[in-house]
């Protein structure tokens, strides 16, 4: 079942009544585990920017769409490479600051994953 995410704020999220003060993943079967941004900030020196790596983590058999909430203040961008993994996978990506990303989280279908950056 998909959860829902109730709101989000600077440093951040609430998940179903749990308050996660990390980044999260958000998988197609609703667990929710910590964000790992190192397999991003180790390449670009930053975890702004989604590298190839990452996306080949998050991405999962089946997903149509990822929701990735680039921050509060929308930061967050894929790389090229990463990108082109999610098109050729033919999953759609919508990248919205975190606070809209919410509200498109909530009313997604089956077949979402997300990424939710809860800083910047």
């Amino acid at each position: 079942m998909k959860p829902r995410i109730e709101s989000t704020k600077f440093g951040s999220i609430t998940i179903d009544g749990k308050t996660y003060a990390h980044d999260v993943l958000i998988h197609l079967n609703g667990d929710v585990e910590k964000r790992k941004k190192k397999l991003s900030k180790v390449i670009y020196g930053t975890s702004h920017t989604i590298s190839l790596e990452e996306a080949e983590y998050v991405y999962e058999e089946g997903a149509g769409t990822l929701i990735l909430g680039a921050g509060q203040y929308g930061m967050v961008n894929l790389s090229e490479d990463a990108a082109e993994f999610f098109k050729g996978r033919h999953c759609q990506v919508d990248v919205l600051p975190t606070p809209e990303a919410l509200d498109a989280w909530n009313l997604a279908g089956d077949g979402t994953i997300g990424l939710f950056h809860i800083t910047c």
